[in-house]
């Protein structure tokens, strides 16, 4: 609980900082957790306490908090040659050869990277690069953006657009031209006596309309995520994408997948575009890119998307757009060598992707236990991220009222049991490391189901 001594970490903190995406009430009741240091997926306050960090950090921090080959990586770049940028023809060696390599581990056959400091970077980018090629191509007009309702895909003003939460209007936004259609989440947006296939077939029937609607020639890309990450874990509904790909070539329409969360394993696949078996003209990448021990985004493009960009740059010489730590050195080492741990593996221990495997059922048999609470209405997920969405009523889906804070309330007795999730609108989320042990794993859900009978039995 919240030391009250005027220069206790947790005053030092609230006079200094100012809180994004934080519940503020629960500082102010709580206090904020700081923290020293990590040892494998486990996190440590000033005052002692170990936590088993159940959300990666933000769904990055997969190989742990103390990877020696990660962290000799940094060390042993920034010793070499610790910053340049990627401009006017000069960048690092190290950004030649990790644009080499995503493009080896991407399902692309070709293609060229453009780099960034975040997701919400990339999308944005990428948006300026459908942008770009709309004008260059003589079709000016082709600049709306489709997207989902609860979909997550930054916070620049553009990616903040394209992200369907109700919680950027206090920003005014979303822009004009931001166009989001309905969540393709089954069990909240299905229709009484409406089966899942009908479900999918009308979301396609949905994507089509409005795109006869708006005009395809008006419609510059579609942004989705493979697995809705901060949207809530929310998987689409079976044969999603294989329903709205063929509509959106049909009318020329970019598919951008967003791979910022399932990127790099988190679903068990190298990408989530793999997972639901569909082909994407760019990847948008970040989080895992690094294992969260740099802050690094990437667009990845596919072939068509790289020809016409170049082809729209060469003919004003350049493309007028980037960053100064795009492409950074020491962020491009410690990426190569992210990669080689999750998806190669290194010298006497295999890739980490394999783990997620390894892991996965017993984290599905997990998830299925705790989906039998009378307050659990549904478990959900895909690889090594799951969702439990609290409900007052299980038989109708009812949501507890929104004043009580379930979620929250539920995250913040974690906290108490030494376990961090994040609450997501009525759900908890998890999002556990890839290093994680079968131990942990039951740990981890022990932890939860305690904190989930606590806050049941008080509002119950």
């Amino acid at each position: 609980m919240r030391d009250e001594t005027p220069n206790s970490w947790e005053a030092r903190a609230d006079a200094a900082s100012f809180y994004g995406f934080t519940d503020l009430p629960s500082v102010r009741d709580r206090g904020t957790v700081v923290l020293t240091h990590g040892e494998g997926p486990y996190v440590f306050d000033v005052h002692g306490r170990r936590y088993l960090d159940a959300n990666s950090g933000l769904w990055n921090m997969v190989a742990g908090f103390d990877h020696p080959g990660l962290a000799a990586a940094a060390k042993a770049q920034y010793d070499r040659f610790p910053g340049y940028h990627a401009f006017f023809g000069r960048m690092s060696d190290q950004t030649v050869m990790l644009s080499e390599k995503l493009i080896e581990v991407s399902p692309f056959e070709g293609g060229k990277v453009f780099y960034t400091n975040s997701g919400s970077e990339a999308n944005d980018t990428m948006v300026k690069m459908l942008w770009f090629l709309a004008q260059s191509e003589g079709q000016p007009e082709r600049r709306k953006i489709l997207t989902r309702k609860n979909a997550y895909h930054g916070v620049t003003a553009v990616s903040a657009s394209m992200t369907g939460k109700p919680y950027n209007s206090v920003f005014g936004l979303p822009l004009d031209g931001f166009i989001h259609l309905t969540c393709p989440h089954y069990w909240r947006e299905g229709r009484p006596s409406e089966s899942e296939a009908a479900f999918t077939a009308r979301m396609g029937i949905e994507l089509e309309e409005t795109i006869a609607r708006e005009g395809a020639d008006t419609i510059a890309g579609f942004f989705a995520e493979p697995v809705m990450g901060a949207g809530g874990v929310i998987p689409p509904s079976a044969g999603y994408f294989q329903t709205v790909v063929p509509i959106l070539k049909k009318y020329g329409i970019p598919l951008i997948s967003d791979e910022v969360i399932c990127g790099f394993g988190r679903t068990g696949h190298r990408w989530g575009c793999e997972a639901y078996e569909f082909m994407p003209d760019a990847i948008i990448s970040s989080k895992n890119l690094t294992c969260g021990y740099f802050p690094m985004g990437a667009v990845i493009l596919g072939p068509e998307l790289t020809d016409r960009l170049q082809a729209a740059s060469d003919a004003i010489e350049e493309f007028p757009h980037g960053f100064t730590a795009s492409g950074h050195p020491v962020g491009c080492a410690v990426a190569l060598k992210a990669i080689e741990v999750l998806l190669e593996g290194t010298t006497g221990a295999p890739p980490l992707i394999e783990n997620v495997n390894a892991l996965t059922p017993a984290f599905e048999a997990g998830l299925a236990r705790l989906a039998n609470h009378p307050h659990i209405g549904e478990a959900r997920g895909k690889g090594l991220m799951g969702a439990l969405e609290a409900v007052k009523d299980k038989s109708n889906k009812t949501p507890f009222d929104s004043h009580l804070s379930v979620s929250e309330r539920i995250a913040n007795t974690c906290t108490d049991h030494g376990l961090i999730c994040r609450p997501l609108g009525q759900a908890v989320v998890l999002c556990p490391a890839f290093i994680m042990t079968e131990a942990e794993i039951a740990e981890m859900f022990e932890k939860l189901e305690t904190a989930l009978n606590a806050v049941f039995d008080e509002l119950t």
